[in-house]
Formats: C-alpha cells, structure tokens, sequence
C-alpha cells in the first residue's frame, strides 16, 4: 500500500536536507564549491553551474534513498523477516509460500524478503532498491481481518509492484524532482539573502535554503503521488493476472469494508486505519494521496 511510498518520501526529504546542509556548512568554512551567486547583473546567479549541483545532489538524494528503502522500512515498522530455510509456524510458511509462489508466476528470478509486522491496521506493503533485493511485508492486522483469497489478492498486488519496478521509476521521478527543488530553493534563497545586511546574508541564505527545500519537497511530493496513484492501477492488474481477477477485486471490497467497519466504530484506534483512509480524502489533499479511491479501483478492475 502507500507506505512504500510514505518511507520513501519521508527518507528522501531527510536525506536532502542532511546533504545541503553538509554541502553549505562545508563550502561555507573551506575553498570547495561556489555559492551559485556571482553578483552579476539581474539576480546574478550562475544558472549552468547551479542546475548541475541540482541534479547532481538531486539524483543522490534519490539513489540513496532507493538504497535505504529496505532497510527503513523494516526498522520502522519493525518488519520480523520470515527465514524460509528457518523454524516457522505453519501460518508464517504459509505466507512464504504464497509470495514466493506468486513472484515466480511474476517471472522474479529471486524471491523477496517476507516479513510480518505487528500492527492492527489492515496493510501490506513492498519495498526495496532492486527486483532482486525487495521486501513484501503484510501486517498482523490484514492476516487477522481477511480471510485466504482477500490476502492473496493483496500480496499479489504488492508482488506486482515489485514486478513493475515501480520503485526503480519513482526513484527517477523523484530524482527529476529533487532537481527543481534544489534549483529553486537556492534562487529562491539567494533572493530573500538579498533584502538583509552582508554580515547576515550567509546565515539567511543557509536557513532559507532549508526551508525552501522543505517546502518545494512536500509540494513535488504531488507529483510523485499522482505517479503512485497511476501506478496502483497496474499493480492492480498485475495483481489480477497473478491471483485471478476475482480474488483481486475481493481483496479490494474486503479492504473497503474493513474502513468502513472501522470508521464507524468509534472505540477502534484511528490509526489503525489511516493507510486505508487515505482512499477516502477529498479536496486539496486528495493530491497528496498515495492510492486512488477504493471504489474506483475497484470499477477500472471490473472494467478491464
């Protein structure tokens, strides 16, 4: 579901940050790099030199946070990876079975890690810098509140992400976008410095940087999730080639009916849910949603 894309997001911004601010304090007390503002006529800004720092730092940021994506989401979440050669529960070697049996029918040469994490919410979600180093984790919540066929149709939703290279794409989406923020928070830097005395000019700068870059980050974080709404479509059809339309299209009324189960008791924990909410979101911050809305989802499938 969404948190692949949630961590992925969230590391990228930190991973970001942490760089500019390395680069900054850096270039700030040594001889190494420019500040991009010459001083020149207009708003005196190197552009061709800038736009090279920004897709050098940009695409960095991104590979990196490809890199770390396995394991942040299993420190995160505290994903227990089941051991396929180890001592597991009938249930546990059963979950193992059903990813591994799926990814082959997907044409993976090599299985994904598979864990569990103890949540109650009803999730699943797969991650991972590469087809051949990807994890697909379910949660507790999803094995206790589906029955067999509604968790089949769900992993091989996940296995069709991993199948699709879906993280590999967002990766480079999110490569392109990191690119524009960092060019444009640092013009949009080197103009606020612009309105303060000399002496204070450098600390401005590096603090608008960072709040620029936040900023920008969260605004093209719309762009990767209408890339990631687009890209549950396929996943649910790769999902349907995997396990059969039918358990695919019941996994997805399963899941609807579990929010609206739990959205109308009032004693269920909220956060339980949220991940499952999210389809739910109307105005503004349907654009910051992963996933389309459920009942559409389940219209394109029967559709198709």
């Amino acid at each position: 579901m969404g948190k692949r894309f949630l961590f992925f997001i969230m590391t990228n911004i930190l991973v970001m940050t942490t760089i500019v601010i390395v680069w900054s304090i850096i270039t700030r007390f040594t001889d190494l790099g420019t500040t991009f503002d010459t001083g020149g006529p207009g708003l005196g800004i190197d552009y061709a030199s800038l736009m090279v720092f920004s897709l050098l730092v940009g695409f960095a940021g991104s590979f990196i946070s490809l890199a770390m994506s396995r394991w942040v989401a299993k420190k995160m979440m505290g994903v227990k990876v089941l051991d396929p050669d180890g001592s597991l529960s009938q249930h546990e070697r059963e979950i193992v079975e059903k990813v591994h049996r799926l990814s082959r029918a997907a044409g993976l040469t090599h299985m994904p890690e598979v864990g569990i994490y103890h949540s109650a919410e009803v999730n699943a979600f797969a991650t991972g810098p590469s087809k051949k180093r990807s994890l697909v984790a379910v949660s507790a919540g999803l094995l206790n509140n589906l029955d067999d066929d509604a968790v089949e149709g769900v992993i091989a939703h996940e296995v069709a992400h991993v199948a699709n290279g879906d993280m590999v794409t967002m990766t480079l989406l999110q490569g392109v976008v990191n690119t524009f923020v960092v060019f444009f928070s640092r013009i949009a830097a080197i103009i606020v410095s612009r309105f303060v005395r000399s002496e204070l000019q450098w600390i401005v700068r590096f603090a608008a940087i960072i709040i620029f870059q936040i900023l920008f980050s969260i605004l093209g974080s719309m762009v990767v999730m209408a890339f990631s709404r687009y890209r549950e479509y396929h996943a649910d059809r790769g999902g349907a080639d995997l396990a059969g339309r039918d358990k695919m299209a019941h996994a997805l009324r399963s899941l609807k009916a579990h929010v609206e189960r739990a959205t109308v008791n009032d004693q269920r924990d909220d956060s339980a849910v949220q991940t499952m909410k999210i389809n739910g979101k109307g105005g503004m911050m349907k654009l910051f949603s992963s996933h389309p809305d459920l009942d559409d989802r389940i219209a394109r499938l029967e559709q198709r």
